[in-house]
């Protein structure tokens, strides 16, 4: 499930713990029932201290996506994949509302918003890593009228 964060992300450590977490709910690569790494397993996978996780993990219960077993581990909740797709897609259509926007204010046109979020869609990349060269190539391509 979560494998690698990127420390020099703007976006801090224990959010995207959070984030890969929602995620993964959300495209079904884990369900209620599941059982999450411990704490100190993903801190030492990751690389982050201990309580970078254990604060991810926190505000995941807090928010009703998580519970706790003590002494079993910590577990997704039933009955929340539908809730975290509902928050994945509202977040999104929000990102995608002020880039469209913020595109068309610099004079990009449809056709050039939906090549950049083909190429997007077919590199394989991951969630946090650097904008691959591939993808900023576009921004010297003629724009199309």
């Amino acid at each position: 499930m979560l494998t690698s964060v990127d420390i020099r992300s703007s976006v801090a450590v224990y959010i995207q713990i959070e984030n890969h977490v929602q995620f993964a709910i959300s495209s079904g690569k884990i369900s209620a029932g599941d059982q999450l790494p411990a704490v100190r397993e993903l801190s030492e996978r990751l690389k982050v201290n201990v309580n970078t996780v254990a604060k991810a993990y926190r505000d995941l219960e807090v928010m009703g996506l998580l519970y706790t077993r003590r002494g079993m581990g910590v577990f997704i909740n039933k009955n929340i994949e539908h809730k975290c797709r509902e928050t994945c897609k509202r977040r999104l259509i929000n990102r995608l509302h002020e880039v469209t926007s913020e595109a068309k204010a610099a004079g990009m046109v449809k056709k050039d918003i939906i090549e950049i979020i083909d190429k997007s869609f077919s590199l394989d990349s991951n969630l946090y890593e650097e904008t691959p060269t591939s993808l900023l190539s576009l921004s010297k391509k003629k724009r199309s009228k």
